[in-house]
């Protein structure tokens, strides 16, 4: 699939609008432009926004704009807080005006938990950014990310903590996933919680394409 190239992307996506009073338990950071963009950007180069896509726990919309910005013609973004949601379609109204997908694509946003989804396909696309398990009672909460987008996708693209390779990779293969693609990744956070105690910090991240038999 040709399609906008990665700075292209990236630049675009530079608009949208973070969190101005994000939940601290739902770990809600902003995935990061260049990140998103890089992505999305190896998924159209794969054909995999051929599918639909399905941004898990989306957000602010970074994941699902990008992926529509790059040229998947359906996607959907769910997550279980229906501020993020206001916050993404608001993002999608700033980011996609005068780059809109068309009348052939759609975008929907979608209020639910990615552990009761919706979603009866196997062939989705899935792209997401779960919560890190940084906070208490979050560990391993990624594991409920990776589920879903073993039931639902043919590929992912997850973002996950640093050092997290070989749970990733032992979950795939117990799965009957496959890891073709993982790389690193930085995430600048912004001073945003009473705990943080720098005005920024940048955390090592690692992402990884699956594929799910």
């Amino acid at each position: 699939m040709a399609g906008p190239s990665r700075r292209t992307l990236a630049r675009r996506l530079e608009s949208i609008v973070d969190f101005s009073d994000p939940a601290a338990d739902l770990e809600q950071y902003l995935t990061p432009a260049e990140l998103a963009a890089h992505i999305c950007h190896l998924a159209g180069l794969h054909d995999d926004l051929e599918r639909r896509v399905v941004d898990l726990g989306t957000g602010t919309g970074m994941l699902a704009i990008a992926a529509s910005l790059a040229g998947a013609r359906r996607v959907a973004g769910i997550d279980v807080d229906a501020g993020a949601l206001d916050l993404a379609r608001r993002n999608e109204r700033t980011v996609l005006n005068g780059h809109g997908a068309g009348s052939d694509r759609t975008l929907e946003w979608l209020r639910g938990d990615v552990t009761r989804h919706p979603f009866s396909t196997s062939d989705a696309t899935v792209v997401s950014n779960p919560p890190f398990g940084a906070q208490r009672g979050n560990r391993h909460a990624d594991r409920d990310f990776l589920e879903t987008a073993g039931e639902i996708a043919a590929v992912s693209y997850t973002i996950h903590n640093e050092g997290s390779q070989s749970f990733v990779e032992s979950y795939a293969a117990d799965a009957g996933g496959e890891i073709t693609h993982a790389f690193r990744a930085t995430f600048p956070i912004a001073k945003r919680f009473a705990f943080h105690t720098e005005s920024e910090e940048t955390l090592e991240a690692e992402v990884f394409r699956i594929e799910w038999k």
